[in-house]
């Protein structure tokens, strides 16, 4: 039974264990393995397509030596993507309403992205924290202004997607609460209220969609200013 409303992010726990370990892989099993044979199923063939429309689309505008990331960027797009619609179905568990999960996931890739750059082009990266033609008066506060912007941009990764997507759990839980306090009282308001609910599923489910591509379309940028 929950106590209040943000009792839902909880992880759950089996014999005092959280399970937010098995709700991370679980995703991962739905995939189907890589088949030996010649002709694929419907499954295979939609998630080659899938993948190979959203690697084209990624690494389009990136460099050559940014297209290395390839793999990485498409298996932490499906990750995030199959979280956050699974998070949806009832009795589950969603790991990317946890900041601490989003941050560990964009605090180690964007010092990936931070540190290649100074690798292959540190005269350039340097040149980030200050403008060609900057007044010498405000050297000192445009470099600390172009310093915390770059560090916080793991921090606007992680707390946009908990945030869009603790925002989206909330107002479902709300309003399936509603509907059933109002339905003793009115049916049609009740009916109404159901109506709501299902558009504002779908419309959650195209923000998890929409979430996902962001995290990683973020990070494909950040991956571009480096190399």
């Amino acid at each position: 039974m929950m106590t209040d409303l943000f009792s839902q992010f909880a992880s759950t726990t089996s014999l005092g264990i959280p399970l937010i370990l098995v709700a991370m892989l679980t995703p991962w099993l739905l995939f189907p393995t890589p088949s030996t044979k010649w002709v694929s199923n419907r499954l295979l063939t939609f998630q080659n397509w899938f993948l190979t429309l959203f690697t084209k689309q990624l690494l389009l505008p990136l460099n050559t030596p940014a297209h290395k990331w390839a793999f990485l960027l498409a298996s932490l797009m499906v990750f995030l993507l199959s979280m956050n619609l699974l998070g949806l179905l009832p009795y589950t568990f969603t790991p990317t309403t946890q900041l601490s999960i989003n941050l560990g996931l964009a605090v180690p890739l964007w010092l990936a992205t931070v540190l290649t750059g100074f690798r292959n082009q540190f005269n350039h990266s340097l040149a980030h924290f200050l403008p060609e033609g900057t007044p010498a008066p405000l050297i000192p506060v445009l470099i600390l202004i172009e310093t915390i912007s770059l560090f916080i941009r793991p921090l606007a990764l992680g707390v946009r997607l908990t945030a869009n997507l603790t925002a989206g759990h909330l107002l479902i839980h709300l309003i399936s609460s509603a509907v059933s306090a109002i339905f003793p009282l009115s049916i049609s308001a009740s009916l109404l209220t159901f109506t709501v609910l299902i558009l504002l599923t779908i419309l959650e489910i195209a923000v998890a969609m929409i979430q996902a591509y962001v995290f990683v379309l973020l990070l494909s940028l950040y991956l571009q200013e480096n190399t």
